[in-house]
């Protein structure tokens, strides 16, 4: 039996892919969290074997979780479940040793084969991605529907991303939007992650092809 734990901040979904999981023979849903907080509270004594983790909680970065998850559990084997299909935001993440990359809008076929092959100890990236340290996989594959942009980005990153277009720098964004200019810095490198490109111009032209430019 493959016990899972699964958090994910959208309740919605989380509730059911736990309910579709749950139905499975051989899976057994041990718990679920909403954020990065309620995961490392308890994730030193879970019982599981898997933990299936949303790329983009509210409260926690992405980073900061693995590296809290591998000093307390390093051997715990990790899939991430996203929309994102950035090459240069996988790579971001693989080497904090995660078994698996999976895409929200898989079948329930592929997300069950990745499940046992993570348990039976391989590793499992969805077929669209493609991971390896050559430059050519660092290409821009991030292909996102307009429905799904307000899940993948924040109203701040939005808010900063819109400014970016209009050719404000980070000292203007900070001073209109009332932040530090870190904190837009930071802003601005979560954005070339997540979207997948690998600079300000790359993030002009995603918010041109997606009308995010008023």
């Amino acid at each position: 039996m493959i016990r899972v734990f699964i958090t994910d901040d959208h309740e919605i979904y989380l509730e059911g892919l736990a309910l579709l999981l749950s139905k499975q023979a051989d899976i057994t849903v041990v718990g679920t969290s909403t954020t990065g907080k309620q995961l490392l509270d308890q994730v030193a004594t879970l019982q599981i074997d898997i933990l299936l983790l949303d790329v983009s909680l509210p409260d926690l970065d992405e980073e900061e979780i693995l590296k809290q998850i591998r000093a307390a559990r390093p051997e715990l084997r990790v899939i991430y479940l996203t929309l994102l299909r950035g090459t240069r935001y996988v790579h971001k993440l693989t080497k904090y040793n995660i078994q698996g990359y999976v895409l929200k809008n898989t079948s329930l076929d592929e997300l069950m084969e990745c499940l046992r092959t993570v348990y039976d100890g391989g590793s499992y990236f969805s077929k669209d991605i493609h991971i390896g340290d050559k430059e050519e996989d660092f290409r821009n594959t991030i292909t996102i529907e307009d429905k799904q942009i307000d899940e993948i980005l924040s109203r701040r990153e939005l808010e900063v991303l819109k400014l970016i277009c209009k050719e404000y720098s980070n000292a203007e964004i900070a001073e209109k939007l009332f932040l530090s200019v870190s904190t837009v810095e930071t802003h601005r490198k979560n954005l070339i992650a997540k979207l997948g490109v690998n600079n300000t111009v790359g993030l002009v032209k995603f918010a041109l092809r997606n009308n995010l430019t008023d």
